[in-house]
């Protein structure tokens, strides 16, 4: 562990700045809305590509699941 008395610091801890709160409440609100939109895609798209690829939907079929999927994430979302 570091000693701050043999270190020679008896001085007062520098706290930095002072923080803006509300921004940083902005901040974190935007990164929670672009995580919560950013997997509502990811997992339509792995459900649009596993009914193309396995399901026998095909490329129409698996792209009209991943908009249809997209819109009804929307709404379940707000």
């Amino acid at each position: 562990m570091d000693d701050h008395q043999a270190s020679g610091q008896s001085g007062p801890v520098e706290l930095g700045a002072a923080m803006d709160y509300r921004e940083h409440e902005k901040t974190y609100e935007m990164f929670l809305a672009g995580a919560k939109w950013g997997t509502m895609v990811i997992v339509v798209l792995m459900i649009a590509m596993a009914a193309g690829f396995f399901g026998g939907a095909g490329a129409i079929g698996s792209l009209a699941l991943f908009i249809i999927l997209n819109v009804a994430g929307v709404f379940l979302l707000r």
